[in-house]
């Protein structure tokens, strides 16, 4: 496949709304990415309006799983904007630390639940994808591609780095180059090619992220 085929042909049947969606989308993840580098409380209002368009974008193309993800990514959004409010001396810029081995407990607890869920999820797309109807429609797993289980997969990782960033914890970047990875080849397969390119950036600012929050915490620690 050549760059026509993977990021130009599959928008020839899209319509302006729809293209105009996804692009929005990208521009505020970024932008609520850059904010969360900068430890600057606006992540959260940014990445809301982000998260909110995909939730209709990725419904729209049966990602069940980054459809959940992004409904989650919602409501911790509230979360987290409520705790890092609280923890704002300057009400826009918080502090940071590394994660306990409670909270890294609950944070596998919380993968392996996501797992079962989102595979539970899929599990009854069919009768979802019917409109909620069972005539006809077998239930199972057998209709998943490499790209729902993916899905599954990457929803669960995003689940923890999700939960992570509102404690403010720097272990939060880790989750979130790992996924971010894994959804580049995820978002070509699925067409949605520039979704794909904001995954490769949203790495690379990951990668930056971490470096950001380690270095931070360390010059606080030798105050």
């Amino acid at each position: 496949m050549n760059v026509y085929d993977l990021f130009i042909k599959p928008y020839e049947t899209y319509s302006a709304t729809q293209i105009l969606l996804e692009f929005s989308a990208t521009v505020f993840g970024i932008l609520s990415v850059y904010f969360s580098i900068k430890k600057n409380i606006w992540v959260y209002p940014t990445g809301i309006v982000s998260t909110l368009i995909y939730v209709y974008i990725l419904f729209n193309f049966g990602l069940l799983g980054d459809c959940m993800i992004n409904v989650y990514y919602t409501v911790m959004s509230v979360y987290g904007w409520i705790l890092w409010g609280k923890s704002s001396q300057d009400h826009v810029h918080v502090e940071v630390s590394w994660a306990s081995k409670k909270e890294w407990l609950y944070g596998i607890l919380l993968f392996v639940l996501s797992l079962i869920l989102v595979t539970v999820v899929y599990y009854f797309k069919p009768y979802i994808d019917n409109k909620f109807s069972m005539k006809g429609v077998d239930l199972g797993l057998d209709h998943l591609d490499w790209g729902n289980w993916l899905d599954v997969i990457t929803t669960s990782i995003f689940l923890v780095g999700m939960w992570f960033m509102a404690k403010r914890r720097i272990e939060n970047w880790i989750f979130w180059i790992i996924g971010d990875f894994i959804c580049i080849p995820m978002m070509i397969y699925k067409e949605l090619g520039i979704t794909s390119v904001q995954y490769l950036v949203f790495t690379f600012m990951a990668i930056q992220g971490y470096a950001s929050w380690k270095k931070s915490y360390k010059e606080k620690k030798y105050i």
